[in-house]
Protein backbone atom coordinates (compact mmCIF):
# COMPACT_ATOMS: atom_id res chain seq x y z
CA UNK A 1 0.00 0.00 0.00
CA UNK A 2 1.65 3.30 -0.95
CA UNK A 3 0.96 4.89 2.32
CA UNK A 4 -2.76 4.62 2.33
CA UNK A 5 -5.62 5.80 0.19
CA UNK A 6 -5.82 8.94 2.30
CA UNK A 7 -2.24 9.86 1.76
CA UNK A 8 -2.53 10.10 -1.99
CA UNK A 9 -6.03 11.48 -2.25
CA UNK A 10 -5.34 14.20 0.28
CA UNK A 11 -2.04 15.10 -1.30
CA UNK A 12 -3.61 15.33 -4.72
CA UNK A 13 -6.20 17.77 -3.43
CA UNK A 14 -3.47 19.78 -1.70
CA UNK A 15 -1.51 20.05 -4.91
CA UNK A 16 -4.63 21.20 -6.71
CA UNK A 17 -5.33 23.81 -4.06
CA UNK A 18 -1.72 24.82 -4.30
CA UNK A 19 -2.64 26.86 -7.36
CA UNK A 20 -4.50 29.29 -5.12
CA UNK A 21 -2.26 31.96 -3.65
CA UNK A 22 -4.14 32.19 -0.38
CA UNK A 23 -4.06 28.49 0.37
CA UNK A 24 -2.15 27.76 3.55
CA UNK A 25 -2.75 31.30 4.79
CA UNK A 26 -6.49 30.78 5.01
CA UNK A 27 -7.02 27.75 7.30
CA UNK A 28 -9.41 25.08 6.10
CA UNK A 29 -11.29 22.44 8.03
CA UNK A 30 -10.20 18.83 7.95
CA UNK A 31 -12.63 16.84 5.81
CA UNK A 32 -12.66 13.05 5.84
CA UNK A 33 -14.46 12.70 2.50
CA UNK A 34 -14.35 15.07 -0.43
CA UNK A 35 -17.46 15.45 -2.65
CA UNK A 36 -17.91 12.47 -4.94
CA UNK A 37 -15.86 10.09 -2.79
CA UNK A 38 -18.65 8.05 -1.22
CA UNK A 39 -17.25 4.99 -3.00
CA UNK A 40 -14.50 5.04 -0.36
CA UNK A 41 -17.00 4.10 2.36
CA UNK A 42 -17.36 0.40 1.41
CA UNK A 43 -13.72 0.22 0.25
CA UNK A 44 -12.24 1.59 3.47
CA UNK A 45 -15.00 0.58 5.84
CA UNK A 46 -15.34 -3.06 4.76
CA UNK A 47 -12.91 -4.30 2.09
CA UNK A 48 -9.76 -2.67 3.45
CA UNK A 49 -10.50 -3.69 7.02
CA UNK A 50 -10.97 -7.33 6.00
CA UNK A 51 -7.69 -7.45 4.09
CA UNK A 52 -5.83 -5.57 6.82
CA UNK A 53 -6.96 -8.13 9.40
CA UNK A 54 -6.00 -11.00 7.07
CA UNK A 55 -2.61 -9.35 6.49
CA UNK A 56 -1.99 -8.99 10.21
CA UNK A 57 -2.68 -12.70 10.77
CA UNK A 58 -0.72 -14.00 7.77
CA UNK A 59 2.29 -11.74 8.31
CA UNK A 60 2.53 -12.66 11.98
CA UNK A 61 2.57 -16.31 10.89
CA UNK A 62 5.26 -15.55 8.29
CA UNK A 63 7.45 -13.89 10.92
CA UNK A 64 6.92 -16.72 13.40
CA UNK A 65 8.04 -19.26 10.80
CA UNK A 66 10.95 -17.37 9.26
CA UNK A 67 12.41 -16.33 12.62
CA UNK A 68 12.58 -19.90 13.94
CA UNK A 69 16.18 -20.68 14.77
CA UNK A 70 16.64 -23.29 12.06
CA UNK A 71 15.10 -20.93 9.48
CA UNK A 72 17.18 -17.83 10.15
CA UNK A 73 19.22 -16.54 7.23
CA UNK A 74 19.92 -13.12 5.73
CA UNK A 75 17.21 -13.66 3.11
CA UNK A 76 14.64 -14.73 5.68
CA UNK A 77 15.49 -11.79 7.93
CA UNK A 78 14.65 -9.42 5.06
CA UNK A 79 11.44 -11.33 4.27
CA UNK A 80 10.45 -11.04 7.95
CA UNK A 81 11.16 -7.30 7.94
CA UNK A 82 9.05 -6.92 4.79
CA UNK A 83 6.21 -8.79 6.48
CA UNK A 84 6.47 -6.46 9.49
CA UNK A 85 6.54 -3.32 7.34
CA UNK A 86 3.54 -4.44 5.26
CA UNK A 87 1.60 -5.39 8.38
CA UNK A 88 2.21 -2.00 10.02
CA UNK A 89 1.34 -0.19 6.80
CA UNK A 90 -2.15 -1.64 7.12
CA UNK A 91 -2.36 -1.75 10.90
CA UNK A 92 -2.01 1.97 11.59
CA UNK A 93 -4.94 3.16 9.41
CA UNK A 94 -7.21 0.48 10.87
CA UNK A 95 -8.61 2.61 13.77
CA UNK A 96 -9.36 5.52 11.41
CA UNK A 97 -11.02 3.28 8.85
CA UNK A 98 -13.19 1.66 11.49
CA UNK A 99 -14.18 4.88 13.28
CA UNK A 100 -14.89 7.05 10.26
CA UNK A 101 -16.03 4.57 7.59
CA UNK A 102 -17.36 1.46 9.30
CA UNK A 103 -19.15 3.45 12.00
CA UNK A 104 -20.06 6.14 9.42
CA UNK A 105 -18.64 9.00 11.47
CA UNK A 106 -17.52 10.61 8.22
CA UNK A 107 -21.06 12.06 8.23
CA UNK A 108 -20.00 14.35 11.09
CA UNK A 109 -17.18 16.86 11.41
CA UNK A 110 -14.13 15.04 12.78
CA UNK A 111 -13.76 15.66 16.54
CA UNK A 112 -10.77 17.80 17.48
CA UNK A 113 -9.11 14.90 19.32
CA UNK A 114 -9.10 12.94 16.07
CA UNK A 115 -7.58 15.64 13.84
CA UNK A 116 -3.85 15.00 14.29
CA UNK A 117 -4.42 11.36 15.17
CA UNK A 118 -6.24 10.84 11.88
CA UNK A 119 -3.38 12.32 9.84
CA UNK A 120 -0.79 10.43 11.89
CA UNK A 121 -2.45 7.03 11.57
CA UNK A 122 -3.79 7.36 8.03
CA UNK A 123 -0.95 9.18 6.30
CA UNK A 124 2.37 9.71 8.05
CA UNK A 125 3.05 6.36 9.73
CA UNK A 126 1.75 4.18 6.86
CA UNK A 127 3.92 6.11 4.41
CA UNK A 128 7.02 5.44 6.52
CA UNK A 129 6.44 1.69 6.64
CA UNK A 130 5.44 1.43 3.00
CA UNK A 131 8.61 3.26 2.01
CA UNK A 132 10.57 0.82 4.18
CA UNK A 133 8.79 -2.13 2.55
CA UNK A 134 9.66 -0.88 -0.93
CA UNK A 135 13.36 -0.49 -0.19
CA UNK A 136 13.49 -3.79 1.71
CA UNK A 137 12.17 -5.41 -1.46
CA UNK A 138 14.96 -3.75 -3.45
CA UNK A 139 17.47 -4.89 -0.81
CA UNK A 140 16.17 -8.45 -1.10
CA UNK A 141 16.63 -8.42 -4.88
CA UNK A 142 20.15 -7.01 -4.60
CA UNK A 143 21.08 -9.56 -1.93
CA UNK A 144 19.84 -12.48 -4.00
CA UNK A 145 21.62 -11.21 -7.10
CA UNK A 146 24.89 -10.98 -5.16
CA UNK A 147 24.37 -14.51 -3.79
CA UNK A 148 23.94 -16.10 -7.19
CA UNK A 149 26.29 -13.95 -9.29
CA UNK A 150 29.02 -12.63 -6.98
CA UNK A 151 29.66 -15.29 -4.36
CA UNK A 152 32.96 -13.87 -3.10
CA UNK A 153 31.26 -10.56 -2.33
CA UNK A 154 28.36 -12.41 -0.69
CA UNK A 155 30.63 -14.26 1.74
CA UNK A 156 32.27 -10.98 2.71
CA UNK A 157 29.34 -8.58 2.97
CA UNK A 158 26.06 -10.55 3.06
CA UNK A 159 26.37 -11.80 6.62
CA UNK A 160 23.55 -11.99 9.11
CA UNK A 161 24.80 -9.06 11.27
CA UNK A 162 25.32 -6.86 8.21
CA UNK A 163 21.86 -7.62 6.86
CA UNK A 164 20.25 -6.85 10.23
CA UNK A 165 22.09 -3.51 10.42
CA UNK A 166 21.07 -2.61 6.87
CA UNK A 167 17.46 -3.58 7.56
CA UNK A 168 17.28 -1.36 10.65
CA UNK A 169 18.94 1.41 8.63
CA UNK A 170 16.23 1.21 5.98
CA UNK A 171 13.51 1.72 8.61
CA UNK A 172 15.39 4.69 10.10
CA UNK A 173 15.96 6.38 6.73
CA UNK A 174 12.31 5.78 5.76
CA UNK A 175 11.24 7.61 8.93
CA UNK A 176 13.61 10.50 8.22
CA UNK A 177 12.19 10.97 4.72
CA UNK A 178 8.80 11.83 6.24
CA UNK A 179 9.99 13.90 9.19
CA UNK A 180 8.63 17.25 7.96
CA UNK A 181 5.17 15.78 7.41
CA UNK A 182 4.72 15.38 11.17
CA UNK A 183 5.05 19.13 11.77
CA UNK A 184 3.88 20.75 8.53
CA UNK A 185 0.41 21.67 9.86
CA UNK A 186 -1.19 23.09 12.97
CA UNK A 187 -4.52 22.06 14.47
CA UNK A 188 -6.69 24.85 15.81
CA UNK A 189 -9.96 24.12 17.68
CA UNK A 190 -13.00 25.37 15.80
CA UNK A 191 -16.61 25.11 17.01
CA UNK A 192 -19.51 24.95 14.58
CA UNK A 193 -22.98 23.36 14.26
CA UNK A 194 -23.12 19.60 13.97
CA UNK A 195 -23.90 18.11 10.57
CA UNK A 196 -26.19 15.56 12.16
CA UNK A 197 -27.99 17.91 14.56
CA UNK A 198 -27.71 21.63 13.75
CA UNK A 199 -29.06 22.46 17.21
CA UNK A 200 -25.84 21.17 18.79
CA UNK A 201 -22.25 22.20 18.26
CA UNK A 202 -19.08 20.20 17.79
CA UNK A 203 -15.46 21.19 18.21
CA UNK A 204 -13.49 20.22 15.15
CA UNK A 205 -10.27 21.74 13.77
CA UNK A 206 -8.85 24.19 11.30
CA UNK A 207 -5.65 22.97 9.68
CA UNK A 208 -3.32 25.80 8.58
CA UNK A 209 0.16 25.07 7.31
CA UNK A 210 3.10 26.23 9.36
CA UNK A 211 5.18 29.19 8.29
CA UNK A 212 8.05 27.17 6.82
CA UNK A 213 5.56 25.60 4.39
CA UNK A 214 3.59 28.75 3.62
CA UNK A 215 6.75 30.67 2.67
CA UNK A 216 6.91 28.71 -0.58
CA UNK A 217 4.05 26.26 -0.86
CA UNK A 218 4.84 25.29 -4.45
CA UNK A 219 8.48 24.54 -3.67
CA UNK A 220 7.60 22.50 -0.57
CA UNK A 221 5.09 20.21 -2.27
CA UNK A 222 7.16 19.94 -5.45
CA UNK A 223 10.04 18.69 -3.28
CA UNK A 224 7.75 16.31 -1.37
CA UNK A 225 6.23 14.81 -4.49
CA UNK A 226 9.41 14.98 -6.54
CA UNK A 227 11.22 12.99 -3.87
CA UNK A 228 8.36 10.53 -3.64
CA UNK A 229 8.13 9.97 -7.39
CA UNK A 230 11.90 9.54 -7.81
CA UNK A 231 12.95 7.67 -4.67
CA UNK A 232 9.79 5.78 -3.69
CA UNK A 233 8.42 4.86 -7.10
CA UNK A 234 10.70 5.39 -10.12
CA UNK A 235 14.11 4.25 -8.81
CA UNK A 236 12.89 1.22 -6.79
CA UNK A 237 10.63 -0.06 -9.58
CA UNK A 238 13.35 0.47 -12.20
CA UNK A 239 15.90 -1.38 -10.08
CA UNK A 240 13.50 -4.24 -9.44
CA UNK A 241 12.68 -4.61 -13.13
CA UNK A 242 16.39 -4.84 -13.94
CA UNK A 243 17.26 -7.16 -11.05
CA UNK A 244 14.29 -9.43 -11.70
CA UNK A 245 15.35 -9.76 -15.34
CA UNK A 246 18.92 -10.56 -14.27
CA UNK A 247 17.73 -13.17 -11.78
CA UNK A 248 15.53 -14.83 -14.38
CA UNK A 249 18.47 -14.94 -16.81
CA UNK A 250 20.68 -16.38 -14.07
CA UNK A 251 18.11 -19.10 -13.33
CA UNK A 252 18.07 -20.12 -16.97
CA UNK A 253 21.87 -20.30 -17.03
CA UNK A 254 21.85 -22.33 -13.81
CA UNK A 255 19.34 -24.74 -15.30
CA UNK A 256 21.71 -25.36 -18.22
CA UNK A 257 24.60 -25.96 -15.79
CA UNK A 258 22.44 -28.36 -13.81
CA UNK A 259 21.71 -30.43 -16.90
CA UNK A 260 25.43 -30.54 -17.63
CA UNK A 261 26.17 -31.70 -14.07
CA UNK A 262 23.55 -34.43 -14.38
CA UNK A 263 25.19 -35.66 -17.57
CA UNK A 264 28.48 -35.77 -15.67
CA UNK A 265 26.73 -37.76 -12.89
CA UNK A 266 27.42 -35.02 -10.31
CA UNK A 267 24.07 -35.44 -8.60
CA UNK A 268 25.03 -33.81 -5.29
CA UNK A 269 26.26 -30.61 -6.91
CA UNK A 270 23.26 -30.62 -9.25
CA UNK A 271 20.90 -30.89 -6.25
CA UNK A 272 22.52 -27.90 -4.53
CA UNK A 273 22.24 -25.84 -7.69
CA UNK A 274 18.59 -26.85 -8.05
CA UNK A 275 17.86 -25.79 -4.45
CA UNK A 276 19.48 -22.42 -5.08
CA UNK A 277 17.46 -22.01 -8.27
CA UNK A 278 14.23 -22.84 -6.46
CA UNK A 279 14.90 -20.23 -3.78
CA UNK A 280 15.61 -17.67 -6.49
CA UNK A 281 12.41 -18.63 -8.31
CA UNK A 282 10.33 -18.07 -5.19
CA UNK A 283 11.92 -14.66 -4.59
CA UNK A 284 11.34 -13.73 -8.23
CA UNK A 285 7.65 -14.53 -7.66
CA UNK A 286 7.60 -12.23 -4.61
CA UNK A 287 9.33 -9.45 -6.56
CA UNK A 288 7.01 -9.96 -9.52
CA UNK A 289 3.92 -9.62 -7.34
CA UNK A 290 5.35 -6.44 -5.85
CA UNK A 291 5.97 -4.93 -9.30
CA UNK A 292 2.53 -5.97 -10.51
CA UNK A 293 0.78 -3.81 -7.91
CA UNK A 294 3.37 -1.05 -7.42
CA UNK A 295 4.08 -0.16 -11.06
CA UNK A 296 0.57 1.20 -11.78
CA UNK A 297 0.75 3.42 -8.72
CA UNK A 298 4.20 4.63 -9.75
CA UNK A 299 2.91 5.54 -13.22
CA UNK A 300 -0.04 7.39 -11.69
CA UNK A 301 2.21 9.39 -9.37
CA UNK A 302 4.61 10.25 -12.21
CA UNK A 303 1.74 11.46 -14.41
CA UNK A 304 0.29 13.46 -11.54
CA UNK A 305 3.65 15.05 -10.82
CA UNK A 306 4.11 15.96 -14.51
CA UNK A 307 0.64 17.46 -14.63
CA UNK A 308 1.25 19.70 -11.63
CA UNK A 309 4.85 20.61 -12.43
CA UNK A 310 4.29 21.48 -16.10
CA UNK A 311 0.75 22.79 -15.56
CA UNK A 312 -0.74 20.56 -18.22
CA UNK A 313 -3.97 18.59 -18.11
CA UNK A 314 -3.56 14.82 -18.37
CA UNK A 315 -6.70 13.87 -16.45
CA UNK A 316 -8.86 15.53 -13.82
CA UNK A 317 -8.10 15.15 -10.13
CA UNK A 318 -11.14 12.99 -9.43
CA UNK A 319 -9.82 10.43 -11.93
CA UNK A 320 -6.37 10.53 -10.32
CA UNK A 321 -7.91 9.97 -6.91
CA UNK A 322 -10.05 7.08 -8.18
CA UNK A 323 -7.06 5.41 -9.84
CA UNK A 324 -4.86 5.80 -6.76
CA UNK A 325 -7.53 4.25 -4.58
CA UNK A 326 -7.86 1.30 -6.96
CA UNK A 327 -4.06 0.88 -6.93
CA UNK A 328 -3.91 1.17 -3.15
CA UNK A 329 -6.58 -1.46 -2.69
CA UNK A 330 -4.69 -3.77 -5.07
CA UNK A 331 -1.52 -3.30 -3.02
CA UNK A 332 -3.41 -4.10 0.18
CA UNK A 333 -4.90 -7.23 -1.38
CA UNK A 334 -1.41 -8.36 -2.44
CA UNK A 335 0.00 -8.44 1.10
CA UNK A 336 -1.51 -11.80 2.18
CA UNK A 337 -0.52 -13.34 -1.17
CA UNK A 338 3.12 -13.51 -0.09
CA UNK A 339 2.08 -16.03 2.56
CA UNK A 340 0.47 -18.16 -0.16
CA UNK A 341 3.63 -17.92 -2.28
CA UNK A 342 5.75 -19.17 0.64
CA UNK A 343 3.34 -22.02 1.31
CA UNK A 344 3.11 -23.02 -2.34
CA UNK A 345 6.79 -22.77 -3.23
CA UNK A 346 8.68 -23.59 -0.03
CA UNK A 347 8.57 -27.11 1.38
CA UNK A 348 10.64 -26.02 4.39
CA UNK A 349 8.21 -23.16 5.13
CA UNK A 350 5.24 -25.54 4.93
CA UNK A 351 6.88 -28.12 7.15
CA UNK A 352 7.87 -25.57 9.79
CA UNK A 353 4.41 -24.00 9.68
CA UNK A 354 2.75 -27.41 10.08
CA UNK A 355 5.02 -28.40 12.97
CA UNK A 356 4.18 -25.17 14.80
CA UNK A 357 0.51 -26.14 15.01
CA UNK A 358 0.78 -29.93 15.23
CA UNK A 359 3.03 -30.04 18.30
CA UNK A 360 5.64 -31.95 16.31
CA UNK A 361 9.27 -31.28 17.23
CA UNK A 362 11.17 -28.78 15.14
CA UNK A 363 14.34 -29.85 13.30
CA UNK A 364 17.38 -30.23 15.50
CA UNK A 365 18.43 -26.83 16.83
CA UNK A 366 22.04 -26.25 15.92
CA UNK A 367 24.48 -23.50 16.58
CA UNK A 368 24.05 -21.12 13.67
CA UNK A 369 26.74 -19.30 11.79
CA UNK A 370 26.94 -15.63 11.02
CA UNK A 371 27.28 -16.71 7.39
CA UNK A 372 24.74 -18.20 5.06
CA UNK A 373 25.57 -20.93 2.60
CA UNK A 374 26.50 -19.35 -0.72
CA UNK A 375 26.09 -21.49 -3.84
CA UNK A 376 28.98 -21.37 -6.28
CA UNK A 377 28.49 -21.30 -10.03
CA UNK A 378 29.46 -24.95 -10.32
CA UNK A 379 26.86 -25.97 -7.78
CA UNK A 380 29.23 -26.32 -4.83
CA UNK A 381 28.53 -24.62 -1.55
CA UNK A 382 30.91 -22.57 0.56
CA UNK A 383 30.36 -22.21 4.30
CA UNK A 384 32.55 -20.11 6.51
CA UNK A 385 32.74 -19.06 10.10
CA UNK A 386 35.28 -18.43 12.78
CA UNK A 387 34.24 -21.46 14.82
CA UNK A 388 31.37 -23.81 14.14
CA UNK A 389 30.21 -23.99 10.55
CA UNK A 390 26.67 -24.96 9.66
CA UNK A 391 24.44 -23.99 6.79
CA UNK A 392 21.67 -21.53 7.54
CA UNK A 393 18.91 -22.74 5.27
CA UNK A 394 16.82 -20.32 3.30
CA UNK A 395 13.28 -21.24 2.45
CA UNK A 396 13.43 -23.52 -0.55
CA UNK A 397 10.93 -24.50 -3.15
CA UNK A 398 9.42 -27.94 -3.16
CA UNK A 399 10.94 -30.33 -5.58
Amino acid sequence: MNSTKFEISNNISLMDENNHTDYGRKPEMLEILQPGQLYLVPINGIVSIIFILVTIVTNILVMLVLLRRHMRSPTNIILSAMALADMLTGFFPLPSYFYFYTLRNYEEHPPFDWCYLYKLLSEYLPMIFHTASIWLTVFLAILRYIYVCHTDMARKFCTLPNVIKATVGIFVVAALTQITRFVETQYIPHTLPSKRDPNTTITTCLVPYRQFVVQDMNLYFNLIFGFRVIFIHFIPCSLLLILNALLIRTMRQAQLRRRLLLRQNKKSESKKLADSNCTTLMLVAVLGLFLLVELPLGVIMILFSIQNTLDIIIMDNSTFILLTNISNTSILVSYPLNFLIYCAMSRQFRETFTRMFSCKPMPLQRETSHYTAVPQENGKTHKENHTTVVEIPEIKKSE
